[in-house]
């Protein structure tokens, strides 16, 4: 059993290693030429076999996760959907629906379940829209995170509704622009921009993230601002419902499974 446990563990530890050598790396090489990744398959095909690995452990540790991971499953195809809908009908600026059912579903269901939705969603809405590209292993690992921070202060506001609402809704407008700032690294050490506002070789780190921030600045925070504002206007609209009624689901789950 504490086989199983650490190596359900060490499949989401070496996964978002793996992403945050994938973010660093490229501010700590020179660009080779084109803005398409060229270890973005490579990455893509190590993220979705330690999903798939992580799927298949949590699914074996017993009846309650398993009705959990089909759960997720389900949560999975209609955020997958509703991104489908809102690349039909795009919302203002970075705005999407899916953070808002990630950052629920982590919570209620635990980092690791979060994770698995975050990363999935983007995936299956990937395949769904055609947005196969470079960036899709970027958006997979920061969506990811998203959904493994959720249960963070879960400690702190389990049976306190409004508290663990707060805790959601910030965490929502946190993440609107940490997500903006994570998916720009696929691909900012590779543009060409406007001056002061670009990688170059041979800059000190202050120095990049200087220029980093400078670009982002220009390019990115008006547009992340409306995904946080988004994200946390649908927290306070839904999020009462929605934690009400996967919170239900979780506890009669894991009453099922205690008693089988």
């Amino acid at each position: 059993m504490a086989v199983k446990r650490a190596l359900r563990y060490g499949v989401y530890a070496l996964a978002s290693l793996l992403g945050a050598a994938a973010f660093v790396a490229p501010l700590l090489r020179p660009p080779e030429g084109s803005a398409a990744r060229a270890d973005a398959p490579l990455l893509l095909t190590a993220l979705l076999g330690l999903a798939f690995l992580a799927l298949l452990l949590e699914a074996q540790s017993g009846a309650g996760e398993a009705r959990m991971m089909a759960l997720l499953g389900a949560l999975v195809a209609v955020n997958a959907g509703l991104r489908f809908v809102e690349n039909v009908i795009p919302g203002p600026g970075g705005f999407s629906p899916i953070f808002f059912l990630i950052l629920v579903s982590g919570y209620v269901f635990g980092a690791r379940p979060g994770f698995l939705m975050g990363a999935l969603t983007m995936f299956v809405s990937a395949l769904l829209t055609g947005g196969v590209g470079p960036w899709l292993p970027a958006q997979m690992l920061a969506a990811g995170w998203v959904g493994m921070s959720a249960p963070l202060a879960r400690p702190l506001t389990a049976g306190r509704p409004r508290l663990a609402l707060a805790w959601l809704t910030g965490l929502g407008i946190v993440w609107g622009f940490v997500y903006g700032a994570l998916l720009n690294l696929w691909f900012w050490p590779y543009a060409v921009g406007a001056p002061g506002q670009s990688w170059q070789a041979g800059l000190g780190a202050a120095e990049v993230w200087r220029r980093y921030a400078a670009f982002y600045l220009a390019t990115s925070l008006g547009w992340d601002a409306l995904r946080a504002a988004g994200t946390a206007a649908l927290m306070v609209v839904l999020g009462p419902a929605t934690l009400r009624v996967l919170s239900r689901f979780r506890a009669r789950t894991l009453f099922v499974h205690v008693h089988e």
